[in-house]
């Protein structure tokens, strides 16, 4: 694979960020409700800081800051670059841009089955959320990530 570039999205990238989101297969089936009609749009990428991961002209995965409250609000990582260290990547990514914004810790609401991903790269349960059918009709774990000073 070629060299791995982490750079802030363009808004014009909001479709194709939209696009990689629903076609995740963590979202199918049970979970897929979640998505239901939930687009990245340029005003969204102008509003919070939002980051690809990118090789060449292949987008392999992104995220999204929130800033007041801090939030990881959005990371996802395409199937086909799964297990290649790019939601690492990111994460590492989201922390050194949290730190230059002084951003003490960053609250994730987890989708379930990426709890253990979340514990590895550091992050530390602080409790669950609730449903909120019927959109979400599962308990989501919440963590925090806190940020290093250095």
């Amino acid at each position: 694979m070629d060299k791995i570039e982490i750079s802030r999205a363009n808004p014009a990238q909001a479709g194709a960020l939209t696009a990689l989101m629903h076609a995740s297969s963590a979202y199918q089936g049970e979970y897929a409700s979640i998505l239901d009609g939930y687009t990245v749009t340029p005003e969204y990428i102008e509003r919070n800081p939002t980051f690809t991961a990118m090789t060449g002209d292949e987008l392999l995965g992104f995220y999204a800051l929130l800033t007041e409250p801090p939030e990881l609000d959005i990371l996802f990582v395409a199937d086909e670059a799964q297990g290649l260290g790019i939601g690492a990547r990111l994460i590492t990514h989201m922390l050194a841009e949290a730190r230059e914004r002084e951003i003490e810790s960053v609250r994730v609401v987890s989708h379930p089955p990426a709890l253990p991903f979340y514990v590895r790269m550091g992050a530390r349960r602080t409790g669950t959320i609730p449903p909120k059918p019927p959109k979400v009709r599962w308990e989501r774990p919440e963590l925090r990530f806190d940020v290093p000073t250095c």
